[in-house]
Formats: structure tokens, C-alpha cells, sequence
């Protein structure tokens, strides 16, 4: 699809090390009363407020009304982990790029430095991106803004000039895509349905994590959507 080779173009651009012996944790009590919690590792005995654990969270059983809402959250989960390396890829070059050019100062060196990465992305990715589905397509549009914080189409504002952006949305509107499209889990079923495929492919180290350009709470927003099943 060419919207996708183009919306490629405008993308220039834990520390918790896994301890493998087994932990035990021991309280001791002090003379005033007050408890302090330990880990013994490996033979030395270490405060807990000096282990940083990264938060995990625990995730439900996948429990769907038919055959059919699971089928297609499989079909959803497929196209979801395929695209979103490229989102995450978006974030990367977006900040690489955003923190070089900071330091460019002539016009020309960062209208040839933007021109190189475009390339680069180009002949990298153009032709998978080419092979991407409408829906892939659509996904892809949602996971950029997850990531870099904008949509698609400010980002080819941004970079490609205000007349590509609008070239490129009418264009992706030809496919029933628009670029304009923004990620919001807790008012689209869909997105709410995308992130629980991420966290779960995170935990199962299926796709890497990365953190998204706004904070979004995975605990709260399936309260949020548990609340409105039980309210129908």
C-alpha cells in the first residue's frame, strides 16, 4: 500500500537483572517494634528497600462469549504483534532523530541528515511495509501514536510539510484508513482489546516492551472495561 510506504518515510527518523538462585525473605523484629524485611542471596542477607522489583502484573484468564469473539481476537492478536515493531521503530528514530537535528544548526546539514534517514528507512522497510493489510494498516496508525505520543499525520506535518500530510490522509482514506487516527483504550473496544495483546506479549516476551508516550494504567483500564460489561 503506498500510504503505508509513505507514513514509513515520515517516521526519520529494569532494571532488575533476574536472580536465578532461589530468595527467601525473613522478618526481624527490632527492640522498638518495628519489622525490617530481608532477602537472602546467595548467602547475604540485603534490606528489600534496596531491591528494586520490577512491577508485574498479574493478567486474567482469556475468557471469551463465542467462538467467533475469540477468533477474532487471535486474528487481532496477529496483526497487532506484526505491526508494532514498526511503531516502536517510529519512537526510536523520532527521538534519534529529534536529538541529532537538535544539535544541527544549518538548514542545509539537516535537510541532508532528514534525507539520509528517509533513505535509509526506505530501502529498509518499504518493502514489507508495502505487504501490510488495510486493517494491519489501520493498526499500525493507532501503535505510532501509542508510541510517539502524535498521530501519523502530524508526524508527516511535521516532517513532510502540511500539504504531503493532507496528500497522504486522502489517500489513506481511499483504503478506509485515515492517519488522523488516535489510540484511545479506554473509549475504543478495539484499542482496549490491542493493549491488552501488548501486555500480554510483553509478559510472555513474545514482543519487547516499550513504554508508551502516555501513561496508560492496564489495571485501571480493564477495571474500566469489566465495569461497563457488568452495566450492560
Amino acid at each position: 500500500m503506498k500510504f503505508i510506504r509513505a507514513l514509513c518515510l515520515c517516521m526519520l527518523v529494569f532494571p532488575f537483572s533476574g536472580i536465578s538462585q532461589t530468595t527467601y525473605e525473613y522478618v526481624e523484629k527490632s527492640d522498638d517494634s518495628t519489622e525490617t524485611f530481608y532477602y537472602i542471596i546467595e548467602g547475604d542477607t540485603i534490606p528489600r528497600e534496596f531491591i528494586d522489583l520490577e512491577e508485574v502484573v498479574l493478567l486474567n484468564k482469556l475468557e471469551f462469549n463465542s467462538r467467533e469473539d475469540r477468533r477474532r481476537y487471535l486474528i487481532l492478536r496477529r496483526k497487532t504483534r506484526k505491526v508494532y515493531p514498526y511503531a516502536k521503530l517510529a519512537a526510536e528514530r523520532l527521538t534519534t532523530m529529534t536529538e541529532r537535528l537538535a544539535k544541527i544548526e544549518k538548514k542545509g546539514a539537516r535537510r541532508r541528515y532528514t534525507k539520509r534517514v528517509q533513505k535509509y528507512i526506505e530501502e529498509e522497510f518499504s518493502e514489507k511495509l508495502k505487504k501490510l493489510t488495510r486493517t494491519e494498516g489501520q493498526i499500525l496508525v493507532k501503535l505510532i501514536h501509542r508510541q510517539t505520543g502524535r498521530t501519523a499525520f502530524e508526524l508527516v506535518k511535521e516532517l513532510r510539510t502540511g500539504w504531503r500530510a493532507f496528500w497522504y490522509n486522502t489517500t489513506a482514506n481511499m483504503f478506509d484508513i485515515t492517519i488522523k487516527e488516535e489510540y484511545r483504550p479506554f473509549d475504543v473496544k478495539e484499542d482496549y482489546l490491542i493493549e491488552d495483546i501488548l501486555e500480554r506479549s510483553f509478559q510472555a516476551n513474545v514482543l519487547e516492551r516499550q513504554k508508551p508516550a502516555f501513561e496508560i494504567d492496564y489495571l485501571d483500564l480493564t477495571s474500566h472495561w469489566n465495569k461497563k460489561t457488568v452495566d450492560k
